[in-house]
């Protein structure tokens, strides 16, 4: 993808997040409607993997916004391999792959000099369908997910959490992580009215815990306000989103009055979602891995 197609591709994705903030709408917050469509992180149908970072709010979005009764996704070469087809005039959802790689003649020119080549970053463009939009695929593909049962998803929860092994503190009236002291408060349950909400908060939290110098290492040193504080809580948002789609919990927004700080940090850097986004993928992946580890 040339420099021009990147850009644009970073200006929309962006424009459609500032649309939705705009709006009022989160887009790691939908208006989810179990019934029809189960709450769950987007996954590829075929390998059974799940999207990851500013795919996942595409993919939510659009879901959400045409009615499709699954996030389960695929290629329009992956529909075909198994037997079915794209029906004709869909409109397929562009999702994006980003890496980087070293061009041989960096390679080589570092070699000479003994140092690390450097690698450039890109970005490719394709495009996936949902299963709604298919005919003709075998049952095994096509056959709906389970809804999750809200004592088992709670249960699940729980076990996360406990698995982090984070300095967990039950008491007082707020919620927060202390990265100087490296642990998190949440107030007890009984503070909540939806007992649920409590392992949302959690969640945020642990999201945050995630970022330690010892753990991830993200920029935990804003100010209050600041852009990188904004950052952070935007992370953690998403983290949690990432976390309790995983585990059959509605997502929830912990700090709704930030919108304005985030749409400021968005409109100037057209980059910033896309970050913030890969980095709560990789904290939801560490929040989860450390309880299949363990468990």
């Amino acid at each position: 993808m040339s420099k021009t197609e990147r850009q644009s591709l970073y200006g929309e994705v962006t424009s459609r997040i500032i649309t939705e903030l705009e709006e009022g709408r989160l887009p790691w917050v939908q208006p989810w409607d179990a019934t029809r469509c189960p709450c769950m992180m987007p996954q590829n149908a075929v390998s059974g993997w799940n999207y990851s970072g500013i795919n996942v709010l595409i993919l939510w979005a659009t879901g959400i916004e045409r009615g499709f009764r699954s996030q389960r996704w695929l290629t329009y070469r992956q529909a075909e391999m198994a037997g079915g087809h794209v029906r004709r005039g869909e409109k397929g959802t562009a999702i994006c792959y980003a890496d980087r790689f070293t061009p041989r003649s960096e390679a080589e020119k570092a070699q000479g000099e003994d140092r690390e080549a450097r690698t450039i970053a890109f970005l490719k463009r394709f495009t996936v369908f949902n299963l709604d939009q298919c005919e003709g695929l075998p049952e095994e593909l096509t056959t709906g997910a389970a809804l999750p049962d809200p004592v088992m998803a709670i249960a699940e929860a729980d076990r996360v959490i406990a698995a982090t092994g984070a300095d967990l503190r039950i008491g007082g009236g707020k919620a927060f992580y202390s990265p100087v002291h490296d642990y998190v408060q949440v107030p007890p349950q009984a503070a909540f009215h939806d007992p649920v909400n409590w392992y949302r908060t959690a969640l945020h939290e642990i999201g945050h815990h995630s970022g330690h110098t010892s753990r991830l290492n993200r920029d935990q040193s804003g100010r209050f306000g600041s852009a990188p504080y904004i950052r952070e809580e935007l992370t953690a948002e998403m983290t949690a989103a990432f976390t309790c789609a995983a585990l059959g919990i509605e997502p929830t927004v912990r700090h709704a009055d930030y919108i304005g700080a985030w749409l400021a940090v968005l409109r100037g850097d057209e980059k910033a979602i896309f970050r913030a986004a890969s980095a709560a993928s990789k904290a939801a992946d560490f929040i989860l891995s450390g309880y299949e580890v363990r468990s």
